[in-house]
């Protein structure tokens, strides 16, 4: 098997990690411990599952060390043996693991109870025991247990959580805050390390949530139990302008120390341009603040896409234009089952996509292996539906497009560092100006009030840059308006039909693992 090794392949570039989902991983997990899935159905070059699990370093076709797990969607309970969580509950010595609190799941009533700060709700604070011990044990970081300000936006998730203005949202999350300090295990001790979540719907609300949290940071004021770094949420994760007067303030609060405050996270970030963005960000902070920051940032998209029937067939980088990932509905046929054409053949020779990049999983794959289903087959409920495709026939299209969304963002940095660049990384108004020049220039300013003015000199750009201030409100709020304007595809109809729950409940349990 030859592997190609992601990991190898990373530079200098802001890391993406893919966010796993509890779909893909127990067929990873399960199969250590039994045949989850009977080997006669893998296809022809699949010889063990651990071939998709990226964090094998031995045995992966791709190699990728770095990821993201929620905690929204684990078995928190790590007392017992539970197979479906092994891929990250005993994932590689060595890999990258950051740990979401589920401060979404709280948000969605997923997590009930009533979550104002000194509620005395005896369920909250059971869920904040749990989720806490397995961030500890399970991850290199994670983010505190915030409430995410878009609740007060939605009267729904205000109902479920009790938390329905601005006030209570903070004072809930510096009430989780407290209870994560105080009862952390340490990094001495061989815990987590603690990423202090910043959240806020505008600049203000935003600057009132920073100036509000800093202090969790603050090793004068905490030297022992102090945060380890940031997590960029609501406005912070989607506007330039934001980011930087925040990046600036951090700089001059002494809260972006070497050693200390290492990690900054982007919660639910999947707009390609952005993967050249953060790293261009990333490489000033380490060139004028601190050597070793590292910028990470996330997505579930390409496991949300697989369950909408949407596989990727390409990435495009066409220079001084829209750099994206291309992906269509795909193949889902009983008439592919006994076809043993090689899926790319296939799926270019009948039009079902104008052309096909191969991943290592699905360069292995014929039609037959993904439109596995005859006419007149059960599925696992003992019904015939009309869907060709079995549970693992998404598994394997998920790890497709988990390698498509990896190469993108490692291909456009490599071609922004050869050159190339997206349009967005030029200003396209007034004065010609490249974005990384502008970066530049704010952190090389000798002083806060110079890096400021010159951030606010190019206020107009910020707002070209797709992606910043559109989201913002109540559209950061929703998973699905975020992935619908991110990508850009035919919109497949989920299969509601009672025998056909497979896509329906996929689609369902991913929805929910996205971003806060």
């Amino acid at each position: 098997m030859t592997q190609d090794n992601l990991t190898a392949k990373q530079s200098d570039y802001a890391v993406f990690l893919p966010a796993i989902s509890g779909f893909y991983s127990t067929f990873v997990g399960k199969q250590r411990n039994e045949h989850y899935v009977d080997p006669a159905r893998f296809p022809q070059g699949l010889t063990d599952m651990e071939q998709l699990n990226w964090l094998n370093s031995t045995k992966a076709l791709f190699p990728y060390r770095w990821s993201l797990a929620s905690g929204g969607h684990a078995n928190l309970d790590l007392s017992k043996q539970d197979w479906s969580e092994d891929m990250v509950r005993n994932r590689e010595p060595g890999t990258f693991l950051l740990g979401d609190s589920g401060g979404f799941q709280i948000a969605k009533g997923l997590w009930e109870g009533d979550w104002r700060a000194n509620s005395g709700c005896a369920k909250a604070q059971k869920k904040r025991e749990l989720v806490l011990n397995w961030l500890d044990n399970v991850s290199d970081y994670c983010m505190t247990l915030d409430i995410p300000t878009w609740v007060i936006h939605d009267k729904k998730a205000a109902k479920a959580c009790q938390i329905s203005t601005l006030p209570e949202a903070v004072a809930a999350t510096k009430f989780n805050n407290e209870y994560f300090m105080k009862h952390r295990k340490g990094v001495r001790n061989g815990g987590t390390k603690i990423l202090n979540v910043l959240q806020g719907d505008n600049h203000n609300s935003a600057d009132q949530w920073y100036d509000t949290m800093k202090e969790y940071c603050d090793p004068a004021k905490y030297p022992d139990t102090h945060f380890d770094g940031w997590s960029m949420g609501g406005q912070n994760m989607c506007d330039v302008h934001l980011i930087l007067r925040r990046l600036v303030a951090l700089r001059y609060d002494n809260l972006l120390q070497e050693g200390v405050h290492d990690w900054m996270h982007f919660l639910g970030t999947s707009k390609l341009e952005w993967a050249v963005l953060l790293t261009v960000i990333q490489r000033a902070v380490r060139k004028y603040v601190n050597p070793a920051f590292t910028i990470s940032f996330d997505c579930a998209s390409p496991f949300l896409a697989t369950a909408n029937g949407q596989v990727y067939y390409e990435n495009v980088f066409e220079h001084d234009s829209k750099w994206s990932y291309r992906m269509g509905p795909s193949a889902d046929d009983k008439k592919y089952s006994l076809d043993t054409r090689k899926w790319s053949t296939g799926v270019i020779t009948d039009g079902i996509y104008p052309r096909w990049q191969d991943s290592p999983i699905s360069d292995m794959l014929t039609m037959k292996d993904i439109c596995i289903y005859k006419p007149g087959d059960l599925n696992k409920i003992g019904k015939e539906g009309k869907t060709s495709w079995d549970s693992f026939s998404y598994a394997l299209l998920m790890g497709h497009n988990v390698w498509m969304h990896l190469t993108a963002v490692q291909e456009a940095n490599r071609r922004f560092d050869a050159g190339e660049y997206p349009a967005m990384m030029r200003r396209s108004t007034g004065d010609y100006a490249r974005f990384e020049d502008i970066i530049e220039a704010i952190f090389a300013a000798p002083d806060r009030d110079t890096a400021e003015a010159i951030i606010e000199t190019y206020d107009s750009y910020w707002m070209e840059i797709v992606g910043t201030r559109g989201f913002k409100g109540k559209k950061t709020k929703n998973a699905r308006t975020q992935f619908n304007a991110l990508f850009s595809f035919e919109q497949p109809e989920v299969d509601t039909d009672p025998e056909d729950q497979l896509q329906l409940e996929a689609l369902q349990l991913l929805e929910s693992e996205q971003i806060k």
